[in-house]
């Protein structure tokens, strides 16, 4: 199955026994309408949650529970989609992507697109199976600040940073230093959506990315404060057939090391 489907393609499968759509909008947005048959995913189940770097990976006992509760089987299809143009469902999916399930797809534009298209919602809850599945973590889809750093001056290696312009000079500081990993590319993660086709992928997003350097001559690593802006970036990336990977540690925990290096 690609790794990006459409809304129609979607609403067309709705019916197979071994799909699974879970949702990681609002709980507000999910309980208005929802695809029916969809399973809500706070984002906060995707995260560490522990200070300096609250992104980072959560361990093997709180995956393990978090893919049971929501009844995750080995053999399931599983479509990820968001309210908010793809941060948080591209996470869910690069954790897919760690824990080896690589049978998973992204709702085009999320939930905008599903209403934009005027297809059903329900507002009722799914019927959740729990499952018994076994968690193995291959982190291979994830560096960290010892590996980037590594890499620093290596010209097949590329440091995509997915925040705002502002974030990455350093005029808005959100860890104990400002600025960007050096060399890193900067490229903001809204950029890649496209607000006239209800936030989905830009139809250009290969060209695009090209201009700003950003393609598949490079080992990419992308990164954002937390790794939720990130995670769309990160999807993005895959989609296209990048060799990319993520760092879930992100600017909050470079941003905070002692001896991490910094331009502005």
């Amino acid at each position: 199955m690609k790794l990006i489907i459409e809304a129609e393609e979607l609403a067309a499968q709705l019916e197979h026994q071994e799909l699974l759509i879970v949702d990681l909008s609002s709980p507000q947005n999910f309980y208005n309408g929802h695809i029916p048959g969809a399973v809500h995913l706070p984002f906060q189940a995707l995260m560490a949650g522990t200070t300096p770097a609250p992104g980072k990976i959560p361990d093997i006992q709180q995956l393990t529970q978090v893919f049971r509760a929501i009844g995750l089987k080995p053999d399931q299809h599983i479509v990820a989609c968001d309210d908010e143009g793809g941060g948080w469902a591209g996470r869910f999916l690069w954790t897919l992507e760690i824990i080896g399930h690589r049978n998973c797809s992204y709702l085009n534009g999320g939930m905008h697109a599903w209403r934009g298209a005027g297809l059903p919602l329900s507002i009722d809850d799914a019927a959740i199976t729990p499952s018994n599945t076994e968690i193995t973590v291959d982190a291979a889809a994830a560096m960290d600040a010892q590996q980037i750093q590594a890499q620093l001056g290596n010209p097949g290696f590329l440091i995509w940073d997915a925040r705002s312009p502002q974030e990455y000079r350093g005029e808005r500081v959100l860890a104990m230093k400002g600025g960007h990993i050096p060399g890193a590319v900067n490229c903001e993660w809204t950029q890649l959506m496209d607000p006239q086709r209800d936030l989905r992928i830009r139809a250009d997003v290969r060209e695009f990315l090209a201009a700003r350097g950003i393609d598949d001559s490079h080992t990419i690593v992308t990164h954002c404060q937390s790794h939720h802006r990130s995670g769309f970036t990160w999807l993005v990336g895959r989609s296209l057939g990048f060799d990319i990977r993520a760092y879930p540690g992100s600017w909050s925990e470079w941003g905070n090391l002692p001896n991490t290096p910094v331009e502005q």
